[in-house]
């Protein structure tokens, strides 16, 4: 196997995104894409990650299963700079990191031995859709983290809300379909998360403009990344259920 980017900041950004929420994992290489699918060690999370083979100035690969230590791969890729060529090899059961620029420095990161197990993608139907601008919903999270640890999102006509209430205060923030807000829902439909999560899940902006928000009532939220022809980072995020 060997994988060269000219553009190494996209796995750089993504790999450091993955980690927040999974620390070892297989990373899926066939001809057609490299792909991570992993649960969070809670199985509270679900992280889908693909890049077409398209993206690498070099792509040389029989079907390849790599087990890695995310956090390890982090650091190394924490090392390149914009304007370095990165290529990715397997060597003697290692990951073979090389950065080229005007100097060449060599990482190796051992493989790991884990239960080859892949996860598979549930089947989900949504009763609510919005797209937005990325650095909004961004924006509406961070508005009402200050107030509780759990947001609920909703939907209302063509109206889509992010709320969260704590012990002596409450917040919400409206967004009404316009140019840039895609709403579609059938009906109305609240489900509360964990903002711990979505925070780490979030930092998807950082690689994509818009973000696409599935869910119903009570049920899982799906948050989708896409840059087309270039990656898709999605999260799957279980609801929180109130016991009352």
């Amino acid at each position: 196997m060997k994988l060269t980017l000219v553009e190494p900041r996209i796995l750089k950004e993504s790999i450091t995104i993955i980690s927040e929420l999974v620390s070892e994992t297989r990373i899926y290489v066939n001809k057609d894409y490299l792909e991570v699918i992993a649960m969070d060690p809670a199985n509270v999370a679900m992280v889908l990650f693909k890049m077409p083979s398209t993206v690498f100035a070099e792509y040389e690969v029989e079907e390849s299963v790599l087990s890695i230590n995310l956090n390890n791969l982090k650091q190394i890729l924490r090392r390149v700079k914009n304007t370095d060529v990165l290529t990715l090899e397997v060597k003697e059961n290692k990951l073979k990191l090389t950065m080229k620029d005007k100097s060449i420095r060599t990482f190796n990161l051992p493989l790991l031995d884990l239960e080859d197990k892949k996860q598979k993608e549930p089947s989900l139907e949504f009763k609510s859709e919005i797209k937005m601008k990325s650095q909004d919903f961004n924006e509406a999270i961070e508005d009402v983290d200050i107030v509780a640890e759990s947001v609920v999102l909703g939907t209302e006509a063509e109206t889509f809300k992010v709320s969260a209430t704590g012990d002596l205060t409450n917040a919400e923030v409206s967004i009404n379909k316009d140019e840039d807000t895609f709403i579609k829902s059938q009906g109305d439909h609240k489900s509360k998360y964990s903002i711990e999560y979505l925070k780490k899940m979030i930092q998807g902006s950082k690689l994509a403009n818009d973000v696409n928000i599935k869910f119903s009532t009570d049920y899982p939220l799906k948050l989708e990344y896409i840059e087309k022809d270039r990656l898709s980072l999605s999260f799957i995020l279980a609801p929180r259920v109130d016991n009352d």
